[in-house]
């Protein structure tokens, strides 16, 4: 027999009836907000994401599906989903005509990495991403969002959020960061002793306790932000507390790329073990112009949907449609005229075998339909239908043309 590739999993009945309302709620509020729909392709090139994401990210250095098609191009099956839209951005000419660009997007993202729970190898992500705008209320307006997606799933999280400065004040603090990196250097891991060359921010973000430890006395960056980042900063706190968003500094909440500043924020849930972050994004005002479109302003986040299938709180469902049934073979022609009827205003169902009452009640009931509807042969005589409404538990005969 053969089954799905590890870490690649089907999406089935309640779960489907979970991602689906998830990806319809999500949307609808995005729309809210101005945003617009945005499909990418799942296939790259794989320039794209070492430009984008970093050559010495895991990512790119471990995770991606990467392969030669049969044009000898190097491409592979995104990792995540921003880049795929900045790079449609570009190419669409967008940079160059000014303006503010806002957009959605959902769907699968590729990673080969070990398989847990909440972390797959096919993933989900739901994401947005605004172009055009260099104020901190686009940064508050990305934080409101997710707030209101996770508050619409009954979801409860805690807000970290941090400041990566900009080119004023990075270059100085980095210089410093690495000096202290190389005076722990002995007692560090060696992905540590890696990054201090190749991404010496991204040490901070370190899951070795012992390298945590040591980080606890590295300089802070938010202590040092210039003038302008520290007014960014304090604005979003201030608009944050005004919409009764509460969150938590993180000062080891980083992103190691350059074109990354100021505004970094994870949302994270402690009901799903150590793999917490549920949502996070940021501001990337260089990333525009790092893949080679006109310098533009830029923040955006992604929430992983995998993570939060088993937090969504579900409505209670509510029977809804028809579900049409033959007892006898000779009314099976009728009962699909009248289910193709239906289904121009309605919900229907209907079975394609002649069975007894209590068996298409069954089938009324796996379908969860508000109406079981039923002709036999007294109804076929007298061109008349049995309809139960199973939600007010009351029963008649009526005739077909009234039906």
């Amino acid at each position: 027999m053969i089954k799905s590739l590890r870490g690649m999993n089907d999406i089935l009945s309640e779960d489907y009836e979970r991602f689906t309302y998830f990806i319809d709620l999500a949307s609808n509020i995005a729309q809210k907000y101005g945003f617009h729909f945005i499909e990418t392709p799942l296939l790259e090139e794989t320039a794209l994401f070492k430009r984008s994401v970093g050559e010495s990210s895991d990512i790119v250095g471990k995770e991606m599906y990467q392969f030669i098609d049969k044009g000898e191009n190097d491409v592979c099956l995104r990792p995540e989903g921003t880049a795929g839209v900045v790079r449609a951005f570009i190419q669409k000419k967008l940079d160059k005509a000014g303006g503010i660009h806002r957009f959605f997007y959902h769907g699968p993202m590729f990673r080969y990495e070990r398989p847990q729970k909440g972390r797959l190898r096919e993933f989900h992500q739901f994401g947005v991403e605004s172009f055009g705008i260099d104020s901190v209320y686009e940064d508050a307006t990305m934080i409101m969002m997710v707030a209101d997606i996770l508050k619409a799933c009954g979801i409860g999280y805690r807000l970290q959020l941090n400041s990566l400065g900009d080119q004023n004040c990075m270059p100085a603090y980095r210089e410093n960061l690495v000096s202290f990196i190389e005076s722990v250097e002995d007692e560090i891991c060696e992905d540590c002793k890696r990054r201090k060359s190749t991404n010496p921010i991204r040490v901070l973000d370190c899951k070795n306790e012992k390298c945590q430890s040591l980080y606890t006395n590295a300089p802070k960056l938010i202590n040092v932000l210039c003038s302008s980042c520290e007014d960014d900063f304090s604005k979003l706190k201030n608009i944050l507390h005004d919409n009764e968003i509460d969150y938590e500094i993180d000062t080891n909440l980083v992103r190691g790329l350059d074109y990354y500043s100021k505004t970094a924020f994870e949302f994270v849930s402690d009901n799903i073990g150590s793999q917490s972050a549920i949502a996070g994004g940021g501001r990337y005002d260089r990333l525009v112009e790092f893949l080679d479109g006109r310098p533009t302003p830029a923040v955006g986040f992604a929430m992983g949907i995998e993570r939060l299938m088993e937090l969504i709180v579900m409505p209670e469902t509510k029977r809804d449609g028809y579900y049409l049934g033959a007892m006898d073979d000779e009314a099976i022609d009728l009962i699909i005229k009248l289910t193709q009827d239906k289904r121009k205003n309605f919900k229907a169902n209907c079975d394609f075998k002649a069975k007894n009452l209590k068996n298409h009640l069954k089938g009324a009931d796996k379908v969860n339909a508000r109406f079981c509807c039923v002709i036999g042969s007294n109804e076929l005589n007298d061109t008349t239908i049995w309809v139960k409404d199973l939600e007010a538990k009351s029963e008649k005969v009526i005739l077909l043309e009234d039906f």
